[in-house]
């Protein structure tokens, strides 16, 4: 695997960043609520919020005294009635960016509350900023190999320029059926994308209306609930030794036949 003797192992520093890529279904059915939930809100308010708080995050893990560094290149692809980078505002036009940049340039920012502890066991609502820079979306169907394809595209020049960087992450965030074809071999293509340190990993992220229990990590197919549960859990890579041991201590239930696949 190259220059490194376990893959997967490559330091992430501003002189080798790796990349998160997210592709979001945007089609008419994500306006569904969850099966599982509840909430009133859609399932495309959820991945909308859950992809927002992801950036955010990056941002706060890149941040130190003097700025934001560029431990990570992001990009968020929509699919729905059109495919393309979701970014807005000055950003627009761009797939892949720094994160510094993708963190000084949201939509808007939002007031909104979270539950913090009140310090005597309790929990109350506190005052937060919320930065935006995905709206949810809910129009056409779902042209989940015209993404693939996209992600391919968009990450092949950005693999050869960082070979030395841990490969890049892509999430992908749907509800269920593509519309253009079987996006399996579009998903294998992608995943070949590697650096020295390893191939492209690819995790899905299934949004179902059926009531079945939430699934995360599965080693098998058997348990899930539909065929495009399983379709997508095929298309997602087997979770890497060392990442495999990062979820084990987060207290995951994790195999060496596991793979980047969530339901629900």
């Amino acid at each position: 695997m190259g220059a490194s003797a376990v893959a997967y192992t490559a330091e992430i520093s501003r002189t080798n960043p790796s990349c998160f890529l997210i592709l979001i279904d945007q089609s008419g059915s994500m306006e569904d609520p969850f099966g599982v939930s509840q909430a009133k809100s859609s399932k495309a308010e959820g991945a909308s919020d859950a992809v927002n708080r992801l950036l955010q995050n990056l941002a706060i893990k890149c941040a130190k005294s003097e700025g934001i560094r560029d431990y990570f290149y992001v990009g968020i692809i929509g699919y729905g009635d059109k495919v393309g980078s979701v970014f807005r505002g000055e950003l627009a036009g761009s797939t892949l960016l720094p994160i510094s940049t993708v963190a000084n340039a949201p939509v808007r920012v939002e007031d909104r509350t979270v539950k913090v502890t009140d310090g005597a066991g309790g929990l109350v609502d506190a005052p937060t900023k919320f930065p935006i820079w995905l709206d949810p979306v809910c129009h056409g169907g779902t042209p989940m190999c015209q993404a693939l394809k996209l992600a391919r595209e968009a990450l092949a020049p950005w693999v050869e320029d960082h070979q030395q960087s841990f490969p890049p992450t892509v999430i992908n965030i749907t509800d269920g059926e593509s519309t253009d074809g079987d996006p399996s071999a579009d998903a294998a293509s992608l995943r070949s994308l590697a650096t020295s340190d390893g191939e492209t990993l690819l995790f899905n992220c299934h949004l179902s209306s059926s009531r079945a229990q939430p699934v995360v990590f599965d080693d098998s197919e058997d348990d899930l609930a539909d065929k495009y549960a399983k379709l997508l859990f095929g298309m997602s890579s087997v979770l890497p030794e060392p990442i495999r041991q990062a979820a084990e201590q987060e207290r995951f239930a994790v195999t060496t036949d596991s793979r980047g696949f969530a339901f629900n």
